[in-house]
């Protein structure tokens, strides 16, 4: 009897990877890739007595077990096995995430993940993969974008490690990165990228200008630098984001009948106009430079598409939604928001 069933289950699988083969092998691929780091990662303990490790990297190690403990202590995410573990990335890239979007509508394409549920974004370990990837969504006639991730989480199936690139972040950046990563491990909801995204952005950028004012005080230059920063990416993101509107109403006008040459001239030059007025927005950054779309060629190579504005919606969208409850409905007290966000929204 027990050969028969053990038959009948490989019997399944080998069909369930017939069937979904793409996904069993992006699965294979996306495990390797994450086991490959977990296996080469050493714990803190071991990096921090290593005396031939700089005095400077080790202090920010330590500094990120301290924005940790703050999190879980003063903010009341959950406990976690995370950044416990260290990994050199030796100075390379490790992680591309890709994101496409239909090329006359803010519609973004959409994969889809057991357990996980829908992203409208893809990762990839091997950049080999991810740029073929990309090559079939533009064959497809998609607008796409690849990217770099500096940092992601596994929602506390394992324990993240801290990589070498975080190390050179400054002190409000890398608060904000870790306690946002955390926050996924807290609260992640099934086929709500866009509220997952938007709440950990949100719980990032508070806990981090909690933490600097605890360590630092408000009246330090990390406090002033970091909030004039976030400043600075608020005026930002507000002018993406009325682009997004914009163009969600030019393609709105857009008919079956009219010609893909008009359609393709009104759409960059549409693109255009919102990077050339982004010259307008102020930075009383103290030593970062203006990172704003401006920076570009304004040419149709260089010009930002629609994933791009893609994933400003994804990240960005909600964030006035998230202050004006955490305001309002629980005057600033964010345990109890996040108790009620826990107790209000299942997660995996």
């Amino acid at each position: 009897m027990w050969k028969k069933i053990g038959l009948g289950v490989l019997l399944l699988l080998v069909v369930f990877g017939l069937w979904q083969r793409e996904l069993v092998s992006y699965g294979w691929m996306q495990a390797r890739g994450q086991l490959r780091i977990l296996w080469n990662t050493k714990p803190v303990s071991e990096v921090l007595a290593n005396p031939a490790f700089p005095d400077s990297l080790k202090q920010k190690i330590e500094l990120i077990q301290e924005i940790k403990r703050f999190a879980i202590d003063s903010l009341g995410l959950d406990k976690s096995g995370s950044y416990e573990s260290f990994y050199n990335q030796q100075g390379k890239p490790i992680l591309w995430v890709i994101t496409a979007a239909q090329p006359y509508q803010l519609v973004a394409r959409q994969w889809h993940f057991p357990i996980l549920g829908t992203f409208s974004y893809k990762g990839f370990f091997e950049k080999d993969r991810a740029d073929t990837t990309v090559a079939e969504l533009k064959r497809e006639g998609l607008d796409t974008r690849i990217g770099e991730v500096s940092a992601w989480s596994t929602l506390g199936f394992l324990n993240d490690p801290i990589l070498s690139s975080f190390l050179d972040r400054p002190v409000g950046s890398l608060a904000e990165l870790i306690i946002h990563e955390l926050t996924h491990g807290t609260l992640f909801i099934k086929n709500s990228l866009e509220y997952n995204e938007n709440l950990a952005d949100f719980v990032g950028e508070y806990g981090a200008l909690r933490f600097l004012a605890m360590k630092y005080g408000v009246n330090s230059i990390p406090y002033r630098d970091y909030l004039a920063t976030k400043s600075f990416y608020e005026r930002y993101d507000g002018h993406i984001l009325r682009g997004t509107q914009t163009l969600d109403s030019l393609y709105r006008t857009f008919k079956p009948t009219m010609a893909i040459a008009v359609k393709d001239s009104l759409k960059w030059q549409t693109i255009r106009q919102i990077v050339v007025s982004s010259d307008t927005l102020t930075d009383e950054r103290s030593k970062d430079p203006v990172r704003s779309l401006k920076k570009r060629r304004l040419d149709k190579l260089n010009l930002p598409n629609n994933a791009y504005f893609i994933g400003y919606l994804t990240y960005r969208k909600q964030q006035n939604r998230f202050r004006q409850e955490f305001d309002n409905q629980f005057g600033g007290n964010f345990k109890r928001y996040l108790t009620y966000l826990k107790q209000t929204y299942p997660s995996l």
